[in-house]
């Protein structure tokens, strides 16, 4: 394990006056109904193990989704769901597992962490990914296909026709959706759940239900590759979600009108940042996220971001030669957006 380079998550300074638009954190929090679930579960119940199952919460999310409870996994933050997929669904005997070259950064770390051999395929030169480079014959069967719709952290959303192609092209490998942010503006494909047993769609609720603090991810597929993932799971960890983040999630998937009253909010902010950004001189990417995507041409993408550090304003700064002149900057209240567009006005000039 030594030579493993774990994931580097967006760093959580404790700073007075701190603007933090670095790990895509919604600005508004949580739905007071889930709020108030969490009051109501925090008392004598605690000295109880949860509901190993997630029985509940399953059925919430089976509900939204239009699918059986049968069909919905859940786990400790999408990353360990992720975790559980790539061990469960990627190890095949050395076949290579297909992702973009520009997507979320975890994927290689767990590549790395179970041996998988992944075979980058290269975002085109807008940074969208290309649906026939996934659907196009190969000789030999990968191990399987996994990319972020929105990808991230471009933003950037492929429509449901693509995604459709892809799954329907391959129907003897796992195709897995990670839509961490697909309620800010794009077609989550669990609406193709019932066509393609090949596909697995995985949600958060860190995202647009504001729950980052208490941990709860789910995927969406056939009842046979969820059957699996709970094998794995109940060899790993029996009870990976608490009883308080259990009845959270529940509330929070049950209160869609706060989910959309803040989502489209965050979604108007978006489209002002962008206008304050491009006003700037900034060429912003397309985005369908909680999050631009954006570079200057006069300005380098660590020298934005540290000037910013110096005034109290993190935003996220990458290293990977291909996107290392942009910034991935999350969208904030209007207030903080404005801040965010002085203080680069101020940098720029």
């Amino acid at each position: 394990m030594s030579g493993l380079s774990p994931y580097v998550a967006g760093e959580q300074p404790r700073v007075p006056d701190l603007l933090k638009l670095n790990t895509n954190e919604n600005p508004y929090g949580p739905s007071p109904k889930a709020l108030q679930a969490i009051r109501q579960a925090a008392d004598n119940r605690l000295r109880l193990y949860p509901d190993n199952e997630s029985v509940a919460l399953r059925e919430a999310i089976a509900v939204l989704h239009g699918i059986d409870a049968a069909q919905v996994f859940v786990g400790n933050g999408s990353d360990e769901v992720l975790a559980h997929v790539f061990n469960g669904l990627f190890r095949r005997a050395g076949r290579a597992l297909l992702m973009p070259d520009v997507t979320y950064s975890f994927y290689s770390t767990y590549c790395v962490l179970y041996d998988i051999n992944a075979q980058l395929v290269p975002l085109a030169d807008d940074f969208s990914i290309v649906a026939s480079d996934y659907t196009a014959e190969r000789t030999g069967l990968p191990a399987g296909i996994i990319f972020a719709n929105p990808n991230a952290p471009t933003g950037i959303a492929m429509p449901l026709s693509d995604i459709e192609a892809i799954a329907r092209a391959n129907p003897d490998i796992p195709v897995v959706i990670d839509e961490a942010y697909v309620d800010f503006g794009a077609e989550s494909a669990s609406a193709l759940l019932g066509k393609y047993d090949n596909l697995l769609v995985i949600h958060t609720m860190s995202k647009s239900r504001s729950l980052a603090g208490l941990r709860v991810g789910f995927a969406m597929g056939s009842r046979e590759i969820v059957d699996g993932l709970n094998r794995i799971k109940d060899s790993f960890n029996s009870y990976p979600l608490d009883s308080v983040a259990q009845v959270a999630a529940v509330a929070a998937i049950q209160d869609t009108a706060y989910l959309d009253n803040t989502r489209h909010a965050i979604m108007q902010a978006r489209e002002v940042l962008t206008r304050g950004l491009v006003a700037l001189g900034f060429e912003v990417l397309p985005s369908a996220a909680n999050f631009v995507f954006a570079r200057h041409p006069q300005h380098t993408g660590l020298d934005l971001s540290q000037a910013l550090r110096a005034r109290n304003i993190l935003v996220r700064h990458f290293k990977n030669q291909r996107i290392d002149q942009f910034l991935r900057i999350t969208v904030g209240t209007p207030e903080e957006c404005e801040r965010l567009c002085i203080t680069l006005a101020e940098i720029c000039r």
